[in-house]
């Protein structure tokens, strides 16, 4: 609880809103740029490109980049990155699994509400 503690940067990345679902949708393996962008939908550009760039720079995602016409750029996880998936996994079931109750808690308590 820290608020030092380095762990917290580490959880503000994965605790972000766009993290998880990149990490999740390169675990299928490489993807270009315009098919991490379908696989997630919903991001803009703008977004994906500045949290690709946080990714690799946080040694999440590798990014490579082939010599062709036109050039072609392919994301990965790197090992770090795939240790991830197993926690996210598990926040993910665990949201499918209680997403109906939450939901209705949500709707009682705005019910309640004056």
């Amino acid at each position: 609880m820290d608020p030092e503690c380095p762990s917290r940067v580490v959880l503000q990345r994965i605790g972000d809103k766009w993290t998880p679902l990149i990490v999740q949708a390169l675990k299928v393996g490489p993807l270009r740029f315009s098919a991490l962008r379908a696989a997630v939908g919903g991001i803009t550009p703008k977004v994906l490109t500045q949290t690709l760039r946080t990714l690799e720079r946080d040694g999440l995602v590798s990014r490579a980049v082939f010599a062709e016409v036109p050039v072609r750029v392919e994301y990965r996880l790197t090992p770090l990155g795939a240790s991830l998936l197993g926690p996210l996994d598990a926040i993910r079931d665990w949201a499918e699994s209680h997403a109906r109750k939450i939901l209705d808690a949500r709707s009682a308590f705005d019910a309640a509400a004056p």
